[in-house]
């Protein structure tokens, strides 16, 4: 029963995990999808995210997770100015580098996280929340319960707001115009044009929107993961691993790929050791490569069509 218990307890845990990792690989996929270009710096973005709640929370005692309405919002912009000034320039320029634009969002990474140690230097920041160790038990709810089982509740929250989330972008790509024309997009870029879609346009508020969604995932992630400077390279690392897992640019395949590593990582830190996570991060995304090169994508993409 103590197994049963250790192996339903690490699977809830991997959930609530791939939950947020699913919030941070939305936003790289729809970048990906629409744009074509694989933002290197995006762990960085989320980085400022949690950065601007850290302070928030410091300075006037704001919640992490209120903080998502303003963080969120300040990313969306900033996102629209490094859109405009930064990537539209670069990708407009014939260079020898087929992917410029790529290696702008790696400079772009260096910048933050330099510039981030030197304002806040490089000490492991955290905000003391009331509710950090708090948990809800199984037993609380069904007393003759076999088994018991335990949710943190920052976790919990975490991953619940992460699912409204996920929802509310599912719906304004479904049921919006604005969303329709990010799709229409993605889907073939020169039929968008002649069906008289801004494609500048959507290009920047697609990056707008892929920042809020990271800005978002840092401010549920605050209250429960130490912040640093260097932060970002890890978040974007798993970001690209989902990416790959999910199919490169599908948001649908990012949500289960997201899933998919956050409790794949869950049982190889409970049943091989917590160093071996990333390990485990490793060579699950080797192996998609190899037997899967098209993600999860593609296995949807064959059921919808009947092959």
């Amino acid at each position: 029963m103590a197994q049963l218990e250790l192996f339903l307890q690490t699977l809830i845990s991997g959930f609530l995990l791939g939950g947020l990792y699913a919030l941070i690989a939305l936003g790289m996929a729809l970048i990906m999808g629409v744009m074509r270009v694989i933002n290197l710096a995006h762990g960085d973005f989320m980085m400022i995210a949690m950065y601007i709640a850290y302070w928030l929370f410091t300075f006037f005692g704001i919640d992490p997770y209120v903080s998502v309405f303003i963080a969120g919002p300040a990313l969306f912009f900033f996102g629209l100015a490094i859109q405009k000034y930064l990537l539209t320039p670069v990708m407009k320029v014939d260079s020898i580098l087929p992917h410029n634009q790529v290696i702008l969002t790696v400079g772009l990474a260096m910048v933050f996280s330099n510039l981030a140690t030197v304002f806040f230097t490089g000490d492991y920041r955290s905000t003391p929340v009331s509710y950090a160790s708090s948990a809800w038990y199984l037993t609380d709810f069904w007393k003759n319960s076999p088994v018991e089982l335990s949710l943190s509740m920052p976790w919990t929250i975490s991953f619940v707001i992460a699912v409204m989330i996920t929802i509310a972008l599912w719906m304004f790509l479904t049921k919006t115009d604005t969303g329709k024309s990010i799709r229409a997009t993605a889907q073939d870029l020169d039929a968008a044009l002649l069906m008289g879609v801004n494609v500048n346009w959507v290009r920047m508020v697609t990056f707008g929107i892929g920042l809020v969604l990271v800005a978002v995932a840092g401010c549920l992630f605050l209250p429960i993961y130490y912040l640093y400077p260097a932060l970002g390279k890890q978040f974007t690392n798993i970001g690209f691993v989902i990416a790959v897992i999910g199919g490169m640019g599908s948001t649908d395949g990012a949500v289960i790929g997201g899933l998919i590593l956050g409790i794949f990582e869950s049982m190889t830190a409970t049943y091989i050791g917590m160093g071996w996570a990333p390990a485990g991060r490793f060579s699950i995304f080797v192996a998609a490569l190899v037997f899967l090169p098209g993600g999860v994508a593609s296995i949807l993409r064959k059921r919808r069509l009947g092959k």
